[in-house]
């Protein structure tokens, strides 16, 4: 058998250096090149970029933003009570992460 690298999986894989990252992504990077919202395109790309760091063995914590959808610190400038504004901020990190999960 040949020699192998410290850390290169048995499956060809070129080695890594991390085993495991945290990515922050934000809502606006989910975006594109619109003012607000998802762009179908951007998310899927940006999904498949990382389904291939994935598939190289290494483990990703995801925190993504929702500020493509709604900001809680401006709604609550505009008179919504902070609270609610921050739950609205929430939700909208929910439906980014169910559109890359998909």
């Amino acid at each position: 058998m040949g020699e192998q690298a410290i850390g290169e999986p048995d499956d060809g894989q070129p080695a890594t250096t991390y085993k495991r990252v945290m990515l922050k992504i934000s809502g606006e990077a989910l975006m594109g090149d619109q003012g607000y919202g998802l762009h179908p395109p951007t998310v899927a790309r940006i999904a498949q970029e990382i389904k291939s760091v994935h598939d190289m063995g290494v483990e990703i914590c995801m925190v993504i933003g929702g500020g493509n959808i709604f900001r809680g610190l401006q709604g609550s400038a505009q008179g919504m009570e902070r609270t609610t504004a921050d739950y609205m901020g929430m939700l909208a990190t929910v439906m980014n992460a169910l559109a890359m999960q998909s």
